[in-house]
């Protein structure tokens, strides 16, 4: 035996010697929009919106796995504030707001789902635990982006050619807020690392840089605003095509809104006493081939 070949055997006997673990992927976030995907038996046709406003019930991330890679190709981490959406921009900044209890937090959009179609989000398990939802069970939710940083965000990563958004200069102004305080066992963002809050640039007014912004465990408590759950299907200018698809829901309402000038008829279905009904109701809808039903809260 050589003397290289009876130090190595030294030691492996001695318990010293280890064999060197892989390292975790690298996060390659960028910018992505993507393909028409299919979910089940839905089709969903992503897109950029940077003033979405929408209600629906969210649900908790089921799989905890760390170290899998996103839609944008970030790491996912369950103890980060990120979640799923079907047809956002990726990344995106949105903010959740919990109408059952008035919580709100900004998180940060890095991938797609919720398979359910009756879910509007899915949250990861850090962020659903700040925002007071537990797993298994769905939560009224409001889901707003935030234009201004998603935009920023989104101009400082790579992008496939051809997709990024323009980006328009606008002015700043001071935004004023009440925060909690941070909630028991909550964990400030003091520094930026991977997986644990996305850094992005505010826009700037002028040319000097811009202080870079941190998505950290801050809760904002507001009213509680519980509402109804609905199944809505789409908004016409003709009032014929809304009873059309009515029926193909099962009878449900037609409901005329806006201005006398800018009449429109929504499709309806409730209101619904759980989600377990509205989710019966939403797959009967989409049974009857209303592919656009979702359920909302009103």
């Amino acid at each position: 035996m050589t003397r290289a070949g009876a130090l190595l055997a030294l030691l492996v006997l001695g318990g010293c010697w280890k064999p060197e673990e892989p390292s975790p992927p690298a996060s390659e976030a960028r910018y992505s929009l993507g393909e028409p995907y299919r979910l089940g038996n839905l089709w969903f046709y992503p897109r950029e919106d940077f003033g979405l406003v929408e209600t629906g019930l969210a649900t908790v991330a089921g799989d905890a796995r760390a170290g899998r890679r996103t839609a944008d190709g970030e790491i996912y981490d369950p103890a980060a504030l990120n979640a799923a959406h079907r047809t956002l921009q990726l990344p995106a900044i949105v903010t959740v707001t919990n109408l059952e209890n008035g919580r709100s937090l900004a998180v940060r959009v890095n991938d797609r789902g919720p398979a359910d179609p009756g879910r509007v989000i899915e949250l990861s398990r850090r962020a659903a635990e700040l925002l007071g939802i537990a797993p298994g069970r769905p939560a009224q939710v409001r889901v707003a982006v935030d234009g201004n940083l998603s935009r920023a965000l989104a101009s400082g990563l790579p992008a496939p050619e051809g997709s990024r958004p323009a980006i328009a200069a606008a002015p700043t102004a001071a935004v004023e807020r009440e925060a909690l305080a941070p909630i028991a066992g909550a964990r400030q963002a003091d520094r930026v690392r991977e997986g644990r809050g996305p850094l992005v640039q505010a826009a700037a007014a002028s040319e000097r840089a811009a202080e870079p912004v941190v998505l950290d465990e801050r809760v904002v408590q507001g009213p509680a605003l519980p509402g109804r759950l609905f199944v809505q299907g789409s908004s016409f200018t003709n009032r014929t095509a809304a009873s059309r698809q009515a029926a193909r829901m099962g009878g449900a309402q037609v409901e005329a809104t806006g201005t006398a000038r800018q009449q429109e008829w929504r499709v309806r279905l409730g209101p619904f006493a759980s989600p377990a009904e509205a989710d019966r109701a939403l797959d009967g809808a989409l049974r009857g081939g209303v592919t656009e039903a979702r359920i909302v809260v009103d």
